[in-house]
């Protein structure tokens, strides 16, 4: 009792990632193309659109998840917000198509802005959800579980994006909005039905008390350790009203690790939300046809992960995070002259999806590791930052660019911003720290989101 991880438990736990997955697989591919293709705005005022949901998370993810804390219901902390979420997610988006087909932009603008209020709401909750469930000696495995479902949502949402979006430039995007719609509302609906959160908690602390009478010496390493996870909270809220110090070598080493963050999330977040309206300009697809290559590089990520956990703690995290930016960069040059879709460009995909995983795996823990002594909530805060601030800036640039320009500016941006990636990452002297051999190889899926 309280030996394992509930696999079953946090299976279903996982179904609100999931939801939240394949609401954004379906917004970073379809969204742009009805903004373009119903309503005629250009590709720099369609970026500075798709870069809105970045925006607005910097201040509702913070608010609403300080807010479930909070929170006391008879449904518990997290499960309000994650029920309110996804209803008023769901209504909005339903909205979507209908003032599509009807032209409407002040309707569609009202949706969505709506639709993206609501996914902030239970973004936060729904992630925080697993670790007021889980014991914290089990949540590297919870997490990965997690993962793993809101992969299952993102290719699940490509699915129907391949198969009910029909031919043409304004099809009937009604049938692919509802699907999404349900597949978001039916997994919500077991959630609700199979987790009762504050029953669980009550179960959880009763399964722990069992398991430390049970396991002494165990339940004592683990209190320490709690006690010193407590201690770093402590001591870096402390930190905040002060500057954190690092040893000038080491703040350098940082400064490298942050712009290569920013560069490779720039590079990566320009094509996959440009991607879509790319294979309609450039390749001619029609339809959802665009999903196989995404879906490609979502799968050959996950198949990734394990064999990444390894040769990591072989080689080191550096080593293997510059493999990935260099591989991702020689795939974006190959795309600079694919001219047409052929099966050149899923491989390439494929390779792409193993690069970014590399990356995922690595970067957040090398920060982590530099910040070790000093501050580490305010380098996670920055890490977060940087990533976010690329999101919100590369859609809007590379739309300037495709706009103004040309389409066949895309795959060369990436290529430039993974080649600046790789270079400033070349000057990163520390937090090069090879990881432990994982327990188990679930827990190779533990990335940070």
């Amino acid at each position: 009792m309280g030996k394992k991880l509930n696999y079953k438990r946090t299976f279903f736990i996982g179904l609100a990632f999931l939801s939240i997955s394949s609401f954004w697989q379906l917004y970073d591919n379809i969204i742009p193309l009805i903004l373009q293709n119903t309503f005629g705005l250009g590709e720099t005022v369609t970026g500075i659109v798709m870069a809105l949901d970045n925006v607005l998370a910097v201040f509702l993810l913070p608010v609403f998840g300080t807010l479930s804390d909070k929170v006391d219901t008879r449904l518990g902390k997290r499960m309000p917000f994650i029920i309110v979420g996804t209803t008023l997610s769901v209504i909005f988006m339903l909205i979507l198509p209908v003032a599509d087909k009807a032209v409407n932009l002040p309707l569609f603008v009202g949706a969505l802005f709506g639709a993206l209020v609501a996914m902030g709401l239970y973004r936060s909750p729904a992630v925080a959800l697993m670790p007021d469930l889980t014991p914290n000696r089990l949540r590297s495995k919870g997490n990965a579980v997690i993962n793993l479902l809101g992969a299952v949502g993102g290719v699940s949402s490509l699915i129907l994006i391949k198969l009910l979006v029909g031919k043409g430039l304004r099809p009937d995007y009604m049938p692919l909005f509802t699907g999404v719609a349900l597949l978001m509302a039916i997994a919500i609906i077991i959630l609700v039905l199979t987790v009762r959160e504050k029953k669980i908690a009550a179960i959880v602390k009763e399964e722990e008390a069992v398991w430390a009478k049970e396991n002494p010496e165990e339940a004592k390493l683990e209190a320490l350790k709690e006690a010193a996870e407590k201690a770093d909270a402590d001591k870096a809220e402390a930190s905040q009203k002060a500057a954190t110090v690092l040893a000038p070598e080491v703040k350098k080493s940082m400064f490298f690790m942050l712009a290569s963050v920013f560069f490779w999330y720039a590079a990566y977040n320009a094509v996959t939300t440009a991607f879509s309206r790319y294979t309609v300009e450039v390749w001619k697809l029609e339809g959802g046809g665009f999903a196989d290559c995404l879906m490609v590089a979502t799968v050959a990520a996950i198949i990734s992960y394990i064999p990444i956990g390894l040769i990591t703690a072989r080689f080191g995290r550096k080593k293997i995070i510059m493999g990935g930016v260099l591989l991702m960069a020689a795939c974006y040059l190959v795309a600079v002259f694919v001219t047409e879709y052929t099966g050149l460009i899923n491989i390439a995909f494929a390779l792409i999806g193993v690069a970014w995983a590399a990356i995922n795996v690595n970067s957040y823990p090398m920060v982590v590791a530099m910040g070790k002594g000093a501050d580490i909530g305010k380098f996670t805060g920055t890490y977060y930052t940087f990533s976010m601030a690329a999101q919100i800036i590369t859609p809007v640039l590379s739309g300037a660019l495709l706009e103004n320009v040309s389409y066949a500016t895309l795959f060369p941006y990436a290529f430039i911003f993974s080649m600046l990636a790789f270079f400033t990452m070349s000057q990163v002297k520390h937090g090069d720290v090879k990881p432990v051999k994982k327990d188990s190889i679930l827990e190779n899926f533990d990335v940070e989101d």
